[in-house]
């Protein structure tokens, strides 16, 4: 049963499907899963700080049970990605439904597309990093498979890390930062390596330039073989995806900072410098997502062996509340604001 939990984590489409097959209030089912029905449980259900014993974790790493749940995200998010945009192409919607639709497909992009694309983009073998970019095209957020693994995990909870939110900003000017600076951090990282490693900048080498032409591509083919309104429909649900995925990385790393050692550069990367979170909910539908502090402290590790730290911080509530209180910042800061250690501005030894 410990195993099976993650089949919970379908339910997440299943209700785009409904909403999809059915229209109507059903349009918003998946909007009132994620974000009303999801925190309620929380509310209620108790945390869990169990790990996996050590000696499992081994043999647990190397199930393909956990890569299979994963893999056939694939499938799911370009079924309902297409479902969607063949819908608000050709059927006759009421705004209602247009607006629950697309949300319910913004929040599919989100957390089974970013999300899943996220783990398997920490992946080694190559075909599970090319799933990776694929789902991210979807969001048009291709860059992220750089700039997240090469540019946020070097640099978080410092300045140059433009996905750690700082103390007292707000989620909304954190959106447009952390857009724009990831996107800069990206072509950085891409063209510092093509220049390490003697390669032209404006080449077939350039994964940047890559990501650029296969998004542009994705966005002609749903205009070309589906339409206007689909198009429209694609832009809107790849936003909606993104800023889900911006606000996560906003409460994952608020206000967290690592100190600067007396040589200029920032300790090394702990289970202090992110917001860890176990309330199982959470847990099973980001694919343990939410158990962020191991995560950072340990990149490679698979999310079915991800730890509770004692000495990470904890959240208050689960990521999906957390969402909706960042989105109104004052009540934001005064619950978290207490929570977060002291800065330390001074070099240390």
């Amino acid at each position: 049963m410990r195993d099976a939990k993650y089949l919970f984590a379908y339910l997440l489409p299943l209700s785009a499907v409904i909403g999809l097959a059915f229209r109507g209030p059903w349009a918003w089912l998946t909007p009132v899963f994620s974000f009303v029905l999801i925190p309620l449980l929380e509310l209620w259900m108790p945390q869990s700080t169990e790990n996996v014993p050590p000696e499992e974790e081994a043999s647990r790493s190397q199930r393909r049970f956990f890569d299979i749940l994963l893999y056939l995200n694939f499938p799911i998010l370009f079924g309902l990605t297409g479902w969607y945009l063949w819908t608000v192409q050709y059927q006759t919607l009421t705004t209602s439904e247009w607006i629950g639709l697309t949300f319910s497909a913004g929040i599919i992009v989100g957390a089974v597309g970013i999300n899943v694309a996220h783990e398997l983009g920490h992946r080694v073998r190559k075909y599970e990093q090319a799933m990776a970019k694929w789902m991210l095209m979807v969001a048009l957020y291709q860059h992220f498979f750089i700039e997240h693994n090469r540019g946020h995990h070097k640099y978080v909870a410092t300045d140059r890390d433009p996905a750690t939110a700082r103390r007292n900003e707000w989620l909304f000017a954190f959106w447009l930062r952390s857009m724009t600076g990831s996107w800069r951090s990206a072509w950085q990282l891409e063209v510092s390596r093509l220049r390490r490693l003697g390669l032209p900048i404006w080449s077939r080498h350039n994964e940047m330039l890559k990501f650029v032409l296969w998004q542009l591509g994705w966005l002609a083919s749903v205009a070309l073989f589906i339409g206007p309104k689909a198009l429209t429909g694609a832009l809107v649900i790849a936003l909606i995806g993104v800023l889900l995925l911006e606000s996560i990385n906003y409460i994952e790393h608020y206000g967290l900072r690592r100190r600067i050692l007396s040589n200029g550069l920032p300790e090394p990367v702990s289970p202090a410098h992110s917001w860890n979170s176990n309330h199982a909910l959470g847990r099973i539908f980001l694919y343990e997502l939410s158990r962020h502090s191991d995560h950072h402290y340990k990149a490679t590790r698979k999310y079915q062996i991800l730890r509770h730290l004692e000495e990470s911080p904890q959240l208050p509530f689960g990521y999906p509340t957390s969402i909706l209180l960042a989105l109104i910042p004052p009540l934001w800061f005064r619950i978290m604001n207490p929570r977060l250690p002291k800065a330390d501005v001074e070099p240390v030894s």
